[in-house]
C-alpha cells in the first residue's frame, strides 16, 4: 500500500513540475541508476538491444522481413548509434515489409515496402517472408487468433516469429488498464514526452502472458517457441525519480511473472491447427 502511494504521489508531482525540469531527466535518472549508460548511452539491461540483438543473430542478407505494426519509424532518431543500428533491419536483409493500420506508416525510412492493414488477413502472399517482427504491438490487437494464424501463413517453413510486448501482470499493463483508452494519450504526455498523440493507439492485452502467447504459439505451427520475462530500466516512470526508483527496485526483484516484457520467439513447423 505505502508503495502505490508514492507512485501515485509521484505521478502527481509530475504534473506540478516545470516542462524545462522534466527534459532531460530520462538520461539523468538513468545514469544515476545505470552508471554504465555514461559510456555508450545504453544500460546494461536495454530492452530493444537485447531483444533485436537476437533478432539480428535469425537474419540472412537473403531474408524478407515483414515487419507488422511498422509505425513511423521513429527509431530512425535515436540518438544510441549501436541500438538505433541493431532496430533498423533495411539493408541488411533482401526486404524489409510493413504493414499498419495507419496510414502515415508508409513515410517509415527504415522499411522498402508499406502495406495498409485493412482487414484481420495481411495484404502478404503465403509463405512470402522468413521473419515477422512485432514489436509493442501485440497489446493493440483485439483478436489474437487471426494474427498468429495469418503469420503462419505467410511465413516460410522454418521461419521465425519475434514478438516484444508488455506483459498484462506487469504494474505498467495494470495501471494502463484502469484508464479508459480515450484518456491514454493525456497520461503518455506525462510519463512519456517524446510520444507523440498521433501515435497512441488502443489497448486491449488480449494475449499479453506467458501462458496465453505460449498456447497461441503452440496452436498456430510454432510448436518449437521460447516465451519469457523481460524486465529494462523503467523508461515509462522517468517523469519522477521517486517513480523510476521504484521501477529499478521493482525490475531488480520482481519474480519473472510480472516482468515487464514478455519477449517470445517461435519457428514455423509442420503443424498447423
Amino acid at each position: 500500500m505505502k508503495v502505490s502511494l508514492i507512485f501515485y504521489y509521484s505521478l502527481l508531482d509530475s504534473f506540478y513540475t516545470p516542462y524545462s525540469k522534466k527534459i532531460g531527466s530520462t538520461m539523468s535518472y538513468k545514469n544515476d541508476f545505470y552508471p554504465e549508460s555514461k559510456f555508450g548511452g545504453f544500460s546494461n539491461i536495454d530492452g530493444t538491444i537485447a531483444f533485436y540483438s537476437r533478432v539480428n543473430a535469425l537474419l540472412a542478407s537473403s531474408s524478407i522481413v515483414l515487419d507488422v505494426g511498422c509505425g513511423r519509424g521513429k527509431y530512425n532518431e535515436d540518438l544510441v548509434i549501436l541500438r538505433r543500428n541493431l532496430r533498423i533491419l533495411k539493408g541488411k536483409v533482401n526486404k524489409v515489409i510493413g504493414i499498419d493500420v495507419d496510414p502515415a506508416a508508409k513515410d517509415n525510412p527504415c522499411i522498402d515496402e508499406f502495406l495498409l492493414l485493412d482487414s484481420d488477413r495481411w495484404p502478404v502472399i503465403d509463405e512470402s517472408v522468413d521473419l515477422v517482427v512485432c514489436d509493442n504491438v501485440l497489446e493493440h490487437i483485439k483478436d489474437p487468433d487471426p494474427f498468429f494464424k495469418e503469420a503462419n501463413r505467410v511465413l516460410r517453413k522454418g521461419g521465425y516469429i519475434c514478438i516484444r510486448t508488455p506483459n498484462s501482470w506487469n504494474y505498467i499493463a495494470l495501471f494502463s488498464r484502469l484508464i479508459p483508452n480515450k484518456y491514454h494519450s493525456k497520461v503518455t504526455a506525462v510519463v512519456k514526452d517524446s510520444r507523440k498523440e498521433e501515435d497512441v493507439f488502443p489497448t486491449f492485452y488480449r494475449c499479453n502472458t506467458f501462458l496465453k502467447i505460449r498456447s497461441m504459439m503452440n496452436r498456430y505451427g510454432f510448436g518449437n517457441n521460447v516465451v519469457y520475462g523481460y524486465e529494462a530500466e523503467p523508461s515509462y516512470l522517468s517523469f519522477s525519480k521517486i517513480a523510476y526508483w521504484i521501477g529499478v527496485l521493482h525490475q531488480k526483484v520482481a519474480p519473472n511473472i510480472f516482468k515487464a516484457t514478455v519477449i517470445a520467439f517461435g519457428r514455423k513447423g509442420d503443424h498447423v491447427a
